[in-house]
C-alpha cells in the first residue's frame, strides 16, 4: 500500500494488501491480542492499533516488503538487542515478509509494554494527576 489508508477497522486496514501481507498483518494482530487480552483494537494514525486504560499500547502496520511494529520507543530500547537484526528506528522495527514474525520477541515486547502502561498508571494514581481515581475530591 502506498496510500495513507482510509480504513475505519483493521478488518478493513488488512483487506486492502495482498495474501502474504494480510497473512502477517493477522498474525501480528492474534499475537497481540494474546500478549494483551484487555487491549482494545482501533484505528490511530491511519494503522492498526492497540489500546489499553485509554492509551495507546502498540501500533503495526503493513509495507511492501515489510511489516512495522510501533512498540513506542520504551518497547525498541528495552529490547534493542534481540531486535539488533531487524531495521529499527527509535519508536518502531520493519519485520521482513520474507521471514517468520518473531513471535515470542513480539509478545515480550507487547506484555513489556503493558507492564510498563501499568505501572504508569499506578504512579499517576498515587500522584493524584488526573488519571487517578476522582477529581471530585
Amino acid at each position: 500500500m502506498t496510500n495513507r489508508s482510509t480504513a475505519t477497522s483493521i478488518d478493513e486496514y488488512i483487506a486492502e494488501f495482498p495474501p502474504e501481507t494480510q497473512a502477517a498483518l493477522q498474525e501480528m494482530r492474534a499475537i497481540i491480542r494474546e500478549a494483551a487480552p484487555g487491549a482494545v483494537e482501533s484505528m490511530s494514525y491511519a494503522i492498526p492499533t492497540f489500546d489499553l486504560n485509554g492509551k495507546h499500547l502498540v501500533h503495526f502496520a503493513g509495507y511492501k516488503g515489510h511489516v512495522g511494529f510501533y512498540p513506542a520507543p520504551s518497547g525498541i530500547e528495552a529490547f534493542r538487542e534481540s531486535l539488533a537484526p531487524y531495521k529499527m528506528a527509535k519508536g518502531s522495527v520493519q519485520f521482513p515478509l520474507a521471514q517468520p514474525l518473531p513471535a515470542e520477541l513480539i509478545r515480550r515486547i507487547v506484555a513489556f509494554r503493558v507492564d510498563e502502561t501499568a505501572r504508569k498508571r499506578r504512579s499517576a494514581r498515587a500522584s493524584g494527576s488526573p488519571e487517578g481515581p476522582s477529581q471530585a475530591e
